[in-house]
C-alpha cells in the first residue's frame, strides 16, 4: 500500500514538472509590446465622472501636462454640474472645465491641481497613420478603469475626419487614447456604431485624429496667455 502511494506521488510530481515549462513560456513580441505600452501609458490615463442633471456621465481622459491639464471628449462633460477625475493610482480630484469644442470636434480640456507632477501621454502624428496598422485603446468601459483592448485601424474617413477601428470601445471609453505600437496617442476615442443604440460594441468605433486635438490644445494655451 505504501509503495503504491509513493508511486502515485512520484507520478504526480513528474506530471507537474512536465506542465511547468508550458506555463512559463516566454512572452512573444506582440504581447511584450502590449505590456510595455500599457505599463508606460496607463498612469497618464484617468477616469472621469461628470455629474449632470440626468445622472453621472462617465468617460476617460488623457493627462497632457504634468501640472494637471487633461484632454477628454466634450460630450462626456456636457451639462455637467461638477467633474471628478480618478487617477490610475486611485487618487480623486475635483476638476474645472477649461475649454470645450462643439459636437463635430468633441474635445474638451479639464484642469486639476495635483499634489505632485503627473506622468503625461506622448503625442503621435495622425497624418501618417495607415489602414491595417495595429492600435491599442485604454479606457473606462462600464466603470472597468484601466482596460486595454487592441485592434487595427479599419478605415480612415477623410470626409468626416475620423479614424475607424475595431479595437473594443464601449460606453465609458470616450476621451481615452487610441495608441500606436510605440505608445504614442494617434487619436481620441469618441464613439461606436451599432444597431442597438450604442449599448454594446460590435467592432466599429471612431476616434478623433490627435492632430486635431494638438491644434485645440495649442489654441487654448495661446488664448490663456493673452
Amino acid at each position: 500500500m505504501i509503495r503504491k502511494i509513493l508511486i502515485l506521488a512520484i507520478s504526480l510530481i513528474a506530471g507537474f514538472a512536465n506542465v511547468n515549462p508550458t506555463l512559463a513560456r516566454p512572452l512573444d513580441a506582440d504581447e511584450q509590446i502590449n505590456i510595455t505600452v500599457y505599463e508606460r501609458i496607463n498612469p497618464a490615463i484617468v477616469s472621469i465622472d461628470a455629474q449632470t442633471s440626468d445622472g453621472v456621465s462617465a468617460g476617460t481622459g488623457c493627462i497632457v501636462t504634468s501640472d494637471g491639464l487633461i484632454l477628454t471628449g466634450s460630450h462626456v462633460i456636457d451639462g455637467c454640474k461638477s467633474v471628478e477625475v480618478t487617477m490610475a493610482n486611485g487618487q480623486v480630484y475635483k476638476a474645472d472645465v477649461v475649454s470645450k469644442m462643439g459636437k463635430n470636434k468633441d474635445l474638451a480640456l479639464l484642469k486639476i491641481t495635483p499634489k505632485t507632477q503627473l506622468q503625461t501621454i506622448k503625442f503621435g502624428d495622425s497624418q501618417n497613420i495607415k489602414v491595417g496598422q495595429k492600435v491599442l485603446a485604454i479606457g473606462n468601459p462600464f466603470g472597468f478603469s484601466g482596460t486595454l483592448t487592441q485592434g487595427i485601424i479599419s478605415r480612415i474617413d477623410y470626409t468626416k475626419n475620423k479614424i475607424q477601428t475595431d479595437a473594443a470601445i464601449n460606453p465609458g471609453c470616450s476621451g481615452g487614447p487610441l495608441l500606436n505600437s510605440s505608445g504614442e496617442v494617434i487619436g481620441i476615442n469618441q464613439s461606436i456604431y451599432n444597431p442597438d443604440n450604442n449599448i454594446s460594441n460590435i467592432g466599429i468605433g471612431f476616434a478623433i485624429p490627435i492632430n486635431d486635438a494638438k491644434k485645440f490644445i495649442e489654441t487654448v494655451k495661446l488664448s490663456q496667455k493673452k
